[in-house]
């Protein structure tokens, strides 16, 4: 038995909470919000965030020193925006050299790094023993029922990325290892731009062939830019990659899908923000994969149509028609060689 700390309760932290609780791991699960952390322990519920009871055995904390004090490892499951402010606080109170372990998906705008990188960034390396990414097509909702769900677990080391995957593995929640820690944290991240590219097609009322020509496309664009960032190609066809990528383009539970939905109904982005309960992790990470694509000369028409939706104003018709209308091509040749 592990103790470990998960910081964030919104639903993926809680939902992997329980997977840790399952298997009779010491499990804290800290969150910023003192009524919350309150909620949980007295009513094991988390209403606001997540439709299911709680195992008695999770305790919440609302204090970051008290939930990581002694434990073996610390996972992360905070938005993206708030890896920083979370990697400081933990910088003042960590102790000990817990394996960190990172569950969230997204990319910093501006400085354009990976989760792993602002931690790194953030977190002096004696701290804390390594990094290890989890990722893979996991809704909470499904995981926090205990139906199964398969993901993958990353880092520049196999010892830890095996650490991860005993701590997780069950009957139910199945894990599998792999040492392309950049492919996949960007396949984890990438995938919800094209999320929200789904929901505006539907959004748009048009079918399942322009989805299904949607997801493929955004495949190869997210291929293509993993590939120039260093990321090995075989990893977007995985379980981060095209696996994560269906179940966020096809299923009511994303957030992101949701985002895109009203984006095609007309809805402003403003609107649609103000609407949603939880961080939409794709809209930053569609403006740093842009960012990335000018800096690296790599070519992204699904990408940057979304950028111009969602920063520039541009209606999802007019988008749809400058893709249908791109120069002929030969689809094989331009997947991991096309630049702009």
């Amino acid at each position: 038995m592990a103790k470990i700390a998960v910081l964030g309760a919104g639903s993926w932290g809680t939902a992997l909470s329980i997977v840790l609780a399952d298997n009779k791991h010491d499990v804290r699960l800290w969150t910023h919000n003192k009524d919350q952390a309150l909620e949980m322990n007295e009513t094991h519920k988390n209403e606001k965030y997540l439709d299911t009871i709680i195992p008695e055995s999770i305790i919440a904390y609302n204090d970051m020193k008290e939930a990581v004090s002694n434990v073996d490892a610390i996972v992360i499951v905070v938005p993206t925006k708030a890896i920083r402010e979370v990697c400081q606080k933990l910088t003042t109170v960590l102790m000990n050299k817990p394996v960190l372990i990172h569950a969230s998906k997204g990319i910093e705008p501006n400085t354009l790094k990976r989760v792993s990188e602002i931690i790194d960034e953030e977190m002096p390396q004696y701290i804390y023993e390594d990094v290890v990414v989890l990722s893979g097509p996991s809704h909470a909702e499904e995981v926090a029922q205990r139906q199964p769900t398969t993901v993958t677990v990353a880092s520049l080391t196999e010892e830890h990325a095996k650490y991860a995957q005993d701590l997780f593995f069950n009957e139910s929640f199945r894990v599998y290892t792999s040492d392309d820690l950049i492919g996949i944290e960007l396949g984890g991240a990438l995938k919800n731009i094209i999320a929200l590219g789904a929901g505006i097609s539907d959004g748009l009322g048009f079918g399942d062939n322009a989805k299904a020509a949607l997801i493929t496309r955004g495949l190869a664009e997210m291929t293509r830019l993993g590939v120039a960032l260093g990321a090995q190609p075989l990893s977007f066809l995985g379980l981060p990659g095209v696996g994560d990528l269906i179940v966020t383009c096809t299923s009511v539970h994303s957030r992101n899908w949701k985002a895109g939905h009203l984006l095609g109904k007309g809805y402003q982005l403003e609107e649609v923000l103000n609407q949603m309960e939880m961080v939409v992790e794709g809209v930053r990470t569609t403006k740093a994969a842009y960012q990335f694509a000018q800096e690296e000369n790599v070519d992204m028409p699904i990408t940057k149509g979304i950028y111009d939706i969602l920063f520039e104003g541009k209606h999802p018709k007019e988008i749809v028609q400058q893709l249908m209308n791109r120069t002929k091509k030969d689809e094989m040749a331009d997947i991991f060689t096309e630049r702009k």
